[in-house]
């Protein structure tokens, strides 16, 4: 971790800005900048204030700079750049103070409180907050008085967290967007919700990442379904587009009574199995015949803790120096009669401590769990357009202790940290999100060259 320094704003009317010696560079600093802001200055090195900057009220004012807090010095050009500055951009703001994103007000309060211990400071905002006038955001902050709103300039980098697809869609917010990353050069990370087909054409071309795939196919024929499970147990039918679980359906064959099992959830929240007597009766009952949203994956023969299957949350986050890594790890066992292992379907988080109790057995998954993450991340984030900083796979693990990857998410969601023992994990995932845009704040200070933004 760089260093960071602390912030103190003097009413003095000297209006240099006092710096440790340390900091000292080759040749003046006349400017120094916060976000979009910035304004003239004289800078005094002196060696009784270490790991502090100190500088005049009317300098912090025009800076819209918070004046207590720790931010990290970046030195370029004769500008200083205090950072970072993030914006979290979302949508769903309800009009009040005390939870103006309504039900994810604690979401989005469990992100921003993690900024001091990075280093940088950060405020949430929709579109109906930005100033483009004036280049000012009067964002939504969060600190240990609750949420205040306040005035800021344009970040150094936008951490996206619109909340679904069809809001992602909205011309309004592709509008900010553009905006931002062609008008004014802003990074902005993790923009676009991952497609299941369009992910997995991605990786089926990579040899290191293709060995995690399921066989899978878009859309799925009758003839290719029934090749399928002929050569498998079973296979599940995903929309491309979704998440949480939603839509999927499990279909089996008996070769005993000569009849096909559909196993899902139903509109009242029911898990449901479904005989049929062809996959053409279950189309036309189940889908209308109509599967060109879906894919077909290949059902895995997975581990099991109390005849209930397993799979895996794995969240990969870059870190401050652009590095993808593991910050969370949990198993998840399916509920009675649930065709997946997300929570809203029964679902239960377990530790990886509890599913495998042999220290060896655990250490061995851990391993192939981590090494399969990232290897996928790396893969995704080549080939991907725009800036992706974390990514929340679902992993199985099969009979012979194989990985099998079932879904990448952009944006995935944190149910698993409900766990007691995930609280630290779940810490870590969130500090690594505002760390990323660290990262690409230092990028576009140094090197604006090697951000070249494509819209997804």
């Amino acid at each position: 971790m760089s260093t960071t320094y602390t912030i103190q704003v003097t009413s003095s009317k000297d209006s240099r800005i006092h710096l440790p010696s340390t900091t000292m560079k080759d040749g003046p600093v006349n400017q120094i900048s916060f976000g979009s802001r910035s304004v003239p200055c004289k800078v005094l090195y002196k060696r009784n204030i270490e790991n502090r900057i100190v500088l005049p009220k009317e300098i912090a004012t025009n800076l819209m700079l918070p004046d207590k807090g720790k931010i990290h010095l970046f030195f370029k050009d004769g500008s200083l750049h205090l950072g970072a500055l993030v914006g979290v951009f979302t949508a769903g703001f309800t009009g009040s103070i005390l939870r103006p994103l309504g039900e994810r007000s604690l979401f989005f309060a469990k992100y921003l409180s993690m900024d001091q211990s990075v280093g940088v400071f950060s405020f949430v905002f929709g579109s109906n907050h930005i100033n483009w006038e004036d280049g000012t955001i009067n964002g939504f902050i969060y600190d240990t008085d609750g949420w205040k709103q306040a005035l800021f300039p344009f970040p150094n980098a936008v951490y996206d967290r619109l909340p679904n697809r069809r809001v992602e869609k909205h011309q309004k917010f592709k509008l900010v967007k553009k905006r931002f990353t062609e008008d004014y050069s802003i990074p902005w990370y993790n923009p676009g919700f991952f497609n299941k087909w369009t992910i997995h054409k991605l990786l089926i071309h990579d040899t290191l990442a293709a060995k995690y795939l399921p066989a899978t196919y878009h859309p799925p024929s009758i003839s290719r379904m029934e090749e399928m499970l002929a050569s498998y147990q079973s296979i599940y039918l995903k929309p491309a587009n979704s998440s949480l679980g939603n839509g999927v359906y499990q279909l089996m064959y008996s070769r005993e009574d000569n009849h096909y099992y559909c196993r899902y959830r139903d509109e009242k929240k029911k898990n449901r199995l479904v005989r049929h007597p062809s996959i053409e009766h279950f189309l036309k009952k189940t889908f209308k015949d109509e599967l060109s949203h879906f894919i077909a994956q290949q059902g895995i023969k997975l581990l099991r803790i109390d005849g209930k299957p397993v799979d895996f949350r794995v969240h990969t986050n870059k870190d401050e120096e652009g590095v993808w890594r593991v910050t969370a790890i949990a198993a998840k066992i399916a509920g009675k009669g649930s065709v997946t292992t997300h929570l809203n379907n029964g679902g239960v988080v377990k530790t990886i401590e509890e599913i495998y109790e042999d220290e060896q057995e655990r250490k061995i998954a851990l391993q192939n769990l981590t090494n399969s993450s990232i290897i996928l991340s790396k893969s995704i984030d080549a080939k991907v357009r725009g800036f992706v900083g974390e990514i929340g796979f679902d992993l199985g693990i099969d009979q012979n202790g194989g990985i099998w990857m079932f879904e990448a998410n952009s944006k995935p969601g944190r149910s698993i940290f409900c766990h007691p023992e995930l609280k630290e994990a779940d810490i870590l995932s969130r500090k690594a999100s505002l760390e990323y845009g660290l990262f690409l704040s230092k990028q576009a200070i140094y090197n604006p060259e090697e951000l070249i933004y494509e819209e997804v």
